[in-house]
């Protein structure tokens, strides 16, 4: 009963830090504090240490933005290769983003709720564009996510600790990479 109120304290303590500090509501950074605190409080049996929480947290949001990202190309895209990209994302990272909420709650890993704030800023400015500008835009927005997002779940696959964050990260690789190659392949036949 003591590590619960303990641990309640603690979160509330650094919530109320957080807020104090930052007004700006951003839910990677919300994340990644509520991991940071949970990394500094061993004693409460945390299931994983900073390096895997961090690639979680990251993953998870990459993954909620590709599906709003590809939400919008099936919506506002123009060429039908966009649309079907557009439409694989929302299939593939929707299974990938319910597997990165089971491991979360497994490992104790706070994930945030939304993209974060580089990747709704990404959001906003496809979502301005349309016709062709708009599909142009977007390949090239998901050839350089895809490129990202493999440094990182290769870096993952090599520096997690967790066998079961390290095991998600080498299983999805060859799934971004089937997406780097799709993207890039539209791009070329567009050229």
């Amino acid at each position: 009963m003591k590590k619960l109120s303990l641990w309640i304290s603690v979160i509330i303590i650094a919530l109320s830090a957080n807020a104090c500090k930052n007004n700006k509501h951003d839910s990677v950074s919300k994340a990644d504090s509520l991991n940071k605190v949970k990394d500094t409080t061993k004693s409460l049996s945390i299931a994983v240490d900073r390096v895997d929480a961090e690639f979680t947290v990251k993953a998870a949001s990459g993954g909620m933005a590709e599906v709003e990202l590809g939400k919008l190309a099936q919506q506002k895209g123009v060429s039908k290769q966009v649309k079907n990209f557009g439409a694989m994302m929302v299939t593939d990272h929707s299974k990938i983003n319910d597997f990165i909420r089971a491991l979360a709650v497994t490992k104790n890993i706070s994930i945030p709720k939304a993209p974060g704030a580089r990747d709704h800023k990404a959001i906003g400015k496809l979502a301005g564009k349309s016709g062709k500008a708009f599909d142009k835009a977007y390949i090239n927005s998901m050839i350089d996510d895809h490129k990202a997002d493999i440094k990182l779940f290769e870096t993952a696959a090599k520096k997690c600790i967790d066998p079961d964050v390290k095991s998600f990260a080498v299983k999805n690789l060859p799934i971004l990479q089937e997406h780097l190659d799709a993207i890039s392949a539209i791009k070329d036949s567009m050229e």
